[in-house]
């Protein structure tokens, strides 16, 4: 065993194979997003799911406000884009410009064009933990891909594909 650090953790927790997503909701104006892959489903009943936002980053006050968000999941060839969105420090102003959306029809947030999942939520609690905070949201409305492609992976602080 090791020493338990920050450092050992996130290495640990790299070896969590995730999917990857884009968070984004509507505030003050504006679009925002980030990737993430901290999320998960949690009830069918209503149906709910969580997304855990890091307190100091700009979406966290945009999610906070808004009271509604999306989900997108993507495929393996939106590399690029989670990258962008992952990428600390980058404008708020356009960051959606150069990637195709969509605008959800129950919470009017941007959803990614090709996208293999879209969901819509309504924020039901928001739970303070740690530097972060989980974020629940009611689903209000879904989307599936047909034919889905490859999803993007997250493992090992890289990007990657089943293929």
């Amino acid at each position: 065993m090791t020493e338990v650090n920050s450092d050992q953790f996130r290495l640990a927790m790299g070896r969590f194979a995730s999917g990857v997503t884009v968070l984004t909701t509507f505030a003050g104006g504006h679009d925002h997003a980030m990737t993430a892959n901290a999320i998960t489903s949690v009830s069918v009943e209503p149906l709910l799911v969580l997304a855990c936002v890091e307190v100091d980053a700009r979406f966290h006050d945009a999610v906070s406000e808004a009271g509604v968000w999306g989900i997108s999941v993507l495929a393996s060839s939106q590399r690029a884009t989670a990258e962008w969105l992952a990428t600390r420090g980058r404008p708020l102003h356009g960051q959606l410009e150069r990637i195709p959306h969509h605008r959800g029809e129950k919470t009017g947030v941007a959803l990614l064009d090709g996208a293999l999942a879209t969901i819509e939520c309504q924020t039901t609690d928001m739970h303070p933990a740690g530097d972060h905070t989980i974020v629940v949201g009611e689903v209000v409305s879904l989307g599936v891909e047909e034919h889905p492609a490859d999803a993007l992976l997250y493992y090992r602080s890289r990007y990657g594909s089943l293929s």
